[in-house]
């Protein structure tokens, strides 16, 4: 004889066992880390966070270690490298202008720059425009100065850019290291903390150049900077390769020499490129061909009675493709 349960006890029953599918199917579908947001949260986190660490910078046999020290302020972003090996060298930089002090023999010379990006600071804060370029893969986890890492791949659409390996600080979002590898996936550049410390500062104490006292500081001479926002004169950028836009054009008065140099840069939001066009100067020789140092190519033509150079972290095909795409206005 069958017995039934009384409702009082069959109801909870029933729904249990309504609820225990729903979970199952919310612990299956719930949302694995997104790749993409990370490589966000790395961007804006080089920019933000306060640290100091100290990083290898490896191309080919030569590597070299740098020591950082980074401070988002009240007055904005600053940050401090020194070289630890090598010639003696050191960057302060507030934003994107840089002041260089090199050591050389009884003297420092004081150079005065700008800059876009440089490491741990290379991916953008807002991603959109990598993911026409590049696709993403997750690929486990590792440790990088003593520091677990969640390891991205961003693998390049087409030939016209590197591909990377980049571990990010799963704790604070940082970037710890980052792998650039060639066509033939290849690795051919790396950039890596040994040692990272996050923590709070509250004064700028360490913002100013370490170099020896007694030296004599020599202010080299600064390129007269004026930016442009028409076409160039004389020529125009025809067809650049896929995923590349133009970030900035601007015209540089160089101490010794005789006409402005035309600087264009190009990105497609991770790697950049540097076009520089300069009337041809009868007393100097013309350059021409390719080289490649480390991971940058260069190429350099003439055309028209202009001296044109293209120069990035890219594969030769796109310094080449972008020589092309000047074209000289008759």
């Amino acid at each position: 004889m069958r017995m039934a349960l009384p409702d009082l006890l069959l109801r909870p029953l029933l729904a249990c066992l309504c609820v225990f599918p729903l979970l199952a199917q919310a612990a299956t579908t719930e949302a694995p880390d997104d790749p993409w947001l990370m490589l966000e949260k790395a961007g804006q986190a080089a920019h933000k966070l306060n640290y100091k660490g100290i990083f290898v910078f490896q191309t080919g046999r030569a590597a070299r270690s740098m020591q950082i020290t980074h401070m988002n302020y009240a007055q904005g972003e600053f940050a401090r490298v020194v070289a630890l090996d090598g010639v003696p060298q050191e960057v302060l930089r507030q934003g994107n202008d840089v002041v260089i002090y090199n050591q050389q023999n009884d003297r420092v010379v004081i150079e005065r720059h700008r800059v876009q990006s440089a490491f741990p600071a290379l991916l953008p804060g807002l991603v959109e425009t990598l993911k026409a370029s590049y696709q993403v893969r997750l690929a486990g986890q590792e440790r990088v100065g003593g520091r677990e890492v969640q390891v991205i791949y961003l693998d390049p659409r087409d030939h016209f850019r590197y591909g990377y390996r980049l571990s990010v600080d799963r704790e604070f979002g940082l970037l710890l290291k980052s792998v650039l590898f060639n066509e033939r996936n290849e690795p051919i550049e790396q950039v890596a903390f040994n040692q990272l410390l996050v923590m709070s500062m509250n004064d700028m104490d360490w913002f100013r150049p370490g170099m020896e006292s007694g030296k004599m500081f020599v202010v080299a001479p600064e390129d007269s900077v004026k930016p442009i926002v028409a076409e160039g004169d004389g020529w125009v950028i025809a067809q650049l390769p896929a995923g590349y836009r133009q970030l900035e054009h601007v015209q540089r008065k160089v101490p010794g020499k005789s006409f402005p140099i035309d600087h264009v840069v190009f990105s497609d939001g991770l790697c950049s490129v540097s076009l520089f066009i300069e009337p041809l100067d009868k007393s100097s020789t013309p350059k021409q061909g390719s080289v490649m140092q480390g991971a940058t190519n260069i190429f350099a033509q003439t055309s028209h009675g202009y001296q044109v150079i293209v120069v990035g972290e890219v594969p030769e095909v796109t310094v080449k493709q972008i020589a092309a795409a000047v074209n000289f206005k008759k």
